[in-house]
């Protein structure tokens, strides 16, 4: 019955990770609030899983890039009266170019998105998960995050390392109060990721056994932080590859990965 009562709040919500992440969540009888920027999306994905469900499902459209995002979003709850229990860090996006190409004013935005407002959602949200001695917190990281970044996306790999050490440090800080914190680093999975940043023709160059799928994205991702793993890499050959770059020689996995750069990247 308690669980019942709980919310969860997934950034991000309206296709791929963030999507599966919103049906997990409902299936196991979490109320649910879902952002997202595309607003008509939004509000599919949010009837669907009312009906599907049953569960409470309310529908805040909002950009995570603009500065008042999260103290505008917290002042919707607050006026909702809703108290979120779970907070799912989804909402995030590649910037495919050379840094030397891509102007300032949109890299500004993806690091407001990737590292600024996730750092003070999560901020906001905090203090309250402490003091009831129950919550959960989903950082969506990346492989990439683990491994030597390729030209191109010059940005995407910083924002999921940063992801990374913030939640190994925050975990630490929540273990005595009952809070979880999971850094979740899938690999390449299928959404619509690779068709808003215009690299799909790259991406379908690569092996079919490459890919994972959303579903079992956000599936581990909930066993994991009802665990209490600080950093979870999500099956065996991204985990496989991330314990390879500890130990293969810097000069191969530096080589292999502009290799690869050159493949897949729009630069």
């Amino acid at each position: 019955m308690a669980m019942a009562q709980r919310t969860a709040l997934i950034t991000g919500a309206s296709a791929g990770i963030g999507a599966a992440f919103a049906e997990v969540f409902a299936a196991k009888g979490f109320d649910l609030v879902l952002t997202a920027r595309r607003a008509d999306k939004l509000h599919a994905v949010a009837a669907r899983l009312r009906e599907r469900h049953g569960r409470r499902v309310d529908a805040v459209p909002i950009d995570h890039g603009e500065p008042s995002a999260a103290e505008r979003l917290c002042a919707e709850l607050d006026a909702r009266r809703i108290t979120v229990d779970v907070l799912v860090n989804n909402a995030g996006y590649g910037v495919p170019g050379l840094y030397v190409n891509v102007p300032w004013a949109t890299q500004e935005t993806m690091l407001h998105v990737m590292v600024v407002s996730v750092a003070e959602l999560t901020r906001r949200l905090w203090p309250g998960m402490l003091e009831r001695g129950y919550g959960r917190v989903i950082n969506v990281a990346s492989l990439a995050g683990l491994v030597p970044a390729p030209a191109g996306h010059t940005l995407y790999g910083a924002t999921k390392a940063f992801l990374i050490k913030f939640s190994e440090a925050l975990a630490q800080e929540g273990e005595p109060h009952g809070v979880h914190v999971t850094a979740l680093c899938p690999g390449f999975t299928r959404s619509e990721f690779h068709d808003v940043t215009g690299t799909r023709e790259q991406m379908n160059k690569l092996p079919s056994w490459f890919w994972l799928d959303a579903d079992t994205v956000a599936r581990v991702g909930f066993d994991a932080v009802e665990a209490g793993v600080p950093v979870c890499v999500v099956g065996r050959l991204n985990r496989a590859i991330a314990l390879a770059v500890r130990y293969v020689p810097g000069w191969i996995v530096h080589a292999v990965g502009r290799r690869m750069g050159r493949s897949y990247r729009k630069t």
